[in-house]
C-alpha cells in the first residue's frame, strides 16, 4: 500500500526540483533547456535529430518509418496548423509559437490527466483537504511536525510541507482550493512567473545540506557527484567546479545565494525557440525573405522532419488550440 502512495505522490511532482536525485547533473535542475537531448552540434556539424525534436517535441519518438513521400505529406498538413494568420507564410514568430506548443505539450497533458485523477467529479476547484487526504491521508494518526527523521514516514512529511506551501502560493484567491489554471502551476510552478521564486527555494532546499540558506561549492558538486575513495575525480566535475567559480557565484562571495540559484535554473537570457525558429528559416529560406512558404518547407523536408519521419498523426488530430 505504501508503495502505491509513493507511486502516486512521485507522480504528482514533475519537476527536477521537486524529488531531488542523488546522480543527477546540474544541468538537470535547469528549467530552461535545451530543445532535445541530441546534441546541437556534433564534431562542429549542425545535428539534424535535434531538429527534428525541437520542431515535433514527443511526437519526434514515437513513428519513425514513413517513406518520404508520406512524411512530406503530413508536413504540409502541419504547415497549415503553424501558419496561423492563414497568409500563405510561415513566419520567425509562428515558427517560434509552434516550437514551444510542442515542447509545452507533455505539460499541458500531464495537467489534465492529474486533474482527472484528483478530481472525479469534474468540480470547478479541488480543496487542499481533499488533495491532502488522497495524497497523505495515511499521516492523519502522526504529528508531522514532530516526525522524526529515522521514521519512516519522515521523507512523506517533509514532502506534505513542501506541498503544502506550494499550494499556497498557487492559490491565488487564497480559498485553499485550486481551480485547473491554478492547478497547473502547482504542479509545473517553473511554468508560471507567480511562482518560480518557489522552484528557486525548492532547489536550494534540495541542495543545501548545512541549512544556511545558500549552496556552497562542495554542496554544488556533491549534489551530482559523490566521490569513491581512492577514484580519480572526473574531467567534468572539474569543469563544474570552473563554472560555479567563474559563472554561477557571480558575487565571488563562495555561495550561490536566491538570485544566483534562480539565475542558473531559470535563465532568461537566452530563448532556445526563438533561436531554433531562426536556424530552421536561414536553412529552409531559398529566397532570403525571412520567412518560409509551404512550397520551402517541403523543399527542405529533411531538416524538418528527417528522411525516417514521424508519424503526425497525433498533431493533426488532437483538438488542443494552437
Amino acid at each position: 500500500m505504501r508503495q502505491i502512495i509513493l507511486q502516486v505522490l512521485l507522480a504528482s511532482l514533475t519537476i527536477a526540483t521537486a524529488i531531488p536525485k542523488s546522480d543527477e547533473l546540474p544541468n538537470e535542475r535547469v528549467i530552461d533547456k535545451e530543445l532535445s537531448d541530441q546534441e546541437h552540434f556534433i564534431n562542429s556539424h549542425h545535428n539534424p535529430a535535434y531538429d527534428h525534436d525541437a520542431f515535433l517535441g514527443e511526437e519526434a519518438k514515437t513513428f519513425e518509418q514513413l517513406t518520404p513521400e508520406e512524411s512530406s505529406r503530413r508536413l504540409g498538413l502541419i504547415v497549415d496548423k503553424i501558419d496561423k494568420d492563414k497568409d500563405g507564410f510561415v513566419t520567425q514568430e509562428e515558427l517560434k509559437d509552434w516550437i514551444k506548443h510542442t515542447q509545452q505539450r507533455y505539460i499541458r497533458d500531464d495537467v489534465e490527466r492529474q486533474w482527472r485523477s484528483h478530481n472525479p467529479d469534474d468540480k470547478e476547484k479541488i480543496s487542499w483537504d481533499e488533495y491532502r487526504r488522497m495524497i497523505y491521508g495515511f499521516l492523519d494518526d502522526k504529528d508531522s511536525e514532530t516526525i522524526d527523521k529515522k521514521d519512516e514516514n519522515y521523507s512523506y512529511a517533509t514532502m506534505q510541507k513542501r506541498e503544502r506551501r506550494r499550494w499556497s502560493i498557487a492559490d491565488q484567491d487564497g480559498d485553499d482550493a485550486l481551480t485547473k489554471d491554478e492547478f497547473y502551476g502547482f504542479l509545473h510552478p517553473e511554468e508560471v512567473d507567480h511562482m518560480k521564486d518557489v522552484v528557486v527555494i525548492e532547489s536550494i532546499e534540495d541542495i543545501d545540506k548545512d541549512g544556511d540558506g545558500k549552496i556552497s561549492l562542495t554542496e554544488y558538486i556533491g549534489d551530482m557527484y559523490h566521490a569513491e575513495e581512492g577514484s580519480e575525480e572526473p574531467e567534468w566535475v572539474k569543469n563544474e567546479q570552473e563554472q560555479f567559480l567563474s559563472h554561477r557565484d557571480k558575487n565571488g562571495d563562495g555561495f550561490m545565494d536566491n538570485a544566483e540559484v534562480k539565475h542558473w535554473i531559470l535563465p532568461e537570457d537566452f530563448d532556445h525557440a526563438e533561436a531554433e525558429a531562426r536556424h530552421l528559416i536561414y536553412e529552409a529560406d531559398s529566397d532570403a525573405d525571412q520567412k518560409l512558404t509551404k512550397e520551402e518547407i517541403l523543399e527542405k523536408y529533411d531538416i524538418f522532419v528527417g528522411s525516417q519521419a514521424t508519424d503526425f498523426g497525433e498533431a493533426l488530430t488532437r483538438h488542443d488550440e494552437f
